[in-house]
């Protein structure tokens, strides 16, 4: 799918919730972030991602520091490129942040803080030195 149909098709519900796999969240996060600043997207796919989960029955699923660490991290990445990348570049220099075997996130937090009700609900800063 198109980038601009797969925002889209996110954006309005119509893009299937069992196809939306993690892949599909960083895809995503990667095109708000390639056409707006840090904060704008962070505001916009989160806002954006918990009307998906609220109108799929899923809202339960919505992990808010999740999304604001993947959001910061992609950022990063992007920048440290130094260039303008396609999707397919970045995520073949990035693949650590699709491993689902060990987590890029457990480097920054303990299971402890990412399992609890506070981090699901707000961002929280990583715990782990």
């Amino acid at each position: 799918m198109e980038d601009e149909q797969f925002i889209a098709a996110f954006e309005d519900g119509s893009l299937p919730a069992e196809g939306f796999r993690h892949q599909d969240h960083v895809r995503l996060a990667w095109l708000y972030l390639r056409d707006q600043p840090l904060l704008p997207a962070i505001a916009t796919f989160s806002a954006a991602l918990l009307r998906f989960t609220r109108q799929n029955g899923a809202e339960h699923r919505y992990h808010e520091t999740i999304t604001w660490a993947y959001l910061v991290l992609i950022h990063e990445r992007m920048a440290r490129a130094g260039r303008a990348q396609g999707w397919e570049e970045f995520a073949a220099a990035n693949g650590d942040l699709f491993d689902r075997e060990e987590p890029i996130l457990h480097r920054y937090y303990t299971e402890a803080t990412l399992d609890s009700d506070l981090a699901r609900r707000v961002f929280i800063l990583p715990d782990r030195q």
